[in-house]
């Protein structure tokens, strides 16, 4: 059969999947899928396939797929009607206005986490130039201190995972934004011994372990150790906790620490923090009202 992109998202998109059998001469789809996906998702992966945009796809149903790209897209959307997030199978996610490159090896940018970005920027904007030395701790894809850096050129970020692969995307992603950016492998401030910074922000492992989310949707995909601290009874707070009590040591006087946290760590957080020695705690909401941003600065 001749594969149009209106069969393929035809086909992706309702009971029964892609029709089984295997691909004939003329370019059909070989194999089948036992789940639909989303129609958006379909003209997303063609998009990505035909190196188009989506609004395209849209507007040329009758353009006919080659046989490589008709595997191909066979492919990517036997993956994500396996349940595979979207961000891996296409190889890239929007955060803060900017597209980022992920992989398995990182976890993928999310809405939420924008909240910390503009807390950042609201903190350096206050700054002088020579005041704006940034750390982004457990930095994944780069998307924090890519985003912080391309929002406030004057600011010198340094940004630190353990996992190598992670920094390799992170340096990627920093090469496409044009930004410069230190990277260390570092377990948090392992690597950072004599280094002082005004601000440090971090997204860390927060879900508890145990917790049934990590068994369900994108998060069964996502690199364990950059979602949970893997220790049972510290009801996700054990690398929160080790961020807070080595900040201080790492911050320049009046210095500010940042970080996104669970739903349910809001309080817990700001007792570490007030245990830590943190002053001026501060808290903000995601767009669901739910506190997800937490911080407070050492004394001057």
């Amino acid at each position: 059969m001749t594969v149009t992109i209106a069969v393929v998202v035809a086909m992706a998109t309702k009971s029964g999947g892609v029709s089984d059998g295997v691909s004939d001469v003329d370019g059909g789809i070989r194999g089948g899928i036992a789940r639909v996906i989303e129609k958006r998702e379909a003209e997303m992966i063609l998009a990505t396939v035909l190196s188009s945009s989506r609004a395209s796809i849209i507007a040329h149903p009758d353009r006919v797929l080659s046989t490589i790209e008709a595997e191909k897209t066979h492919a990517m959307v036997t993956r994500r009607a396996a349940g595979e997030p979207m961000a891996y199978i296409l190889g890239t996610r929007e955060f803060y206005g900017r597209e980022f490159m992920v992989s398995p090896a990182v976890l993928i940018p999310r809405p939420e986490t924008e909240m910390l970005v503009e807390q950042a920027l609201v903190r350096l904007s206050k700054h002088s130039p020579a005041k704006n030395c940034v750390l982004d701790l457990g930095t994944g894809s780069g998307a924090i201190a890519v985003s912080v850096a391309a929002e406030h050129p004057d600011a010198a970020v340094t940004a630190t995972d353990i996992s190598a692969a992670a920094l390799a995307v992170a340096a990627r992603n920093a090469a496409q934004h044009g930004v410069q950016i230190s990277f260390i492998q570092s377990d948090w401030f392992g690597g950072l011994q004599g280094k002082k910074f005004d601000l440090i922000l971090s997204n860390p492992p927060y879900v508890a372990e145990g917790d049934p989310h990590l068994l369900q949707g994108d998060l069964r995909y996502e690199p364990r150790q950059a979602l949970t601290d893997q220790a049972f009874g510290e009801q996700g707070l054990a690398h929160i906790r080790r961020i807070i009590a080595g900040a201080p040591q790492h911050l320049c006087p009046g210095g500010w620490l940042l970080f996104e946290h669970g739903f349910d760590q809001a309080i817990a957080c700001q007792r570490l923090l007030a245990e830590g020695g943190f002053l001026e705690l501060v808290a903000w909401p995601d767009l669901a009202g739910i506190t997800r941003v937490s911080g407070g600065r050492i004394p001057s």
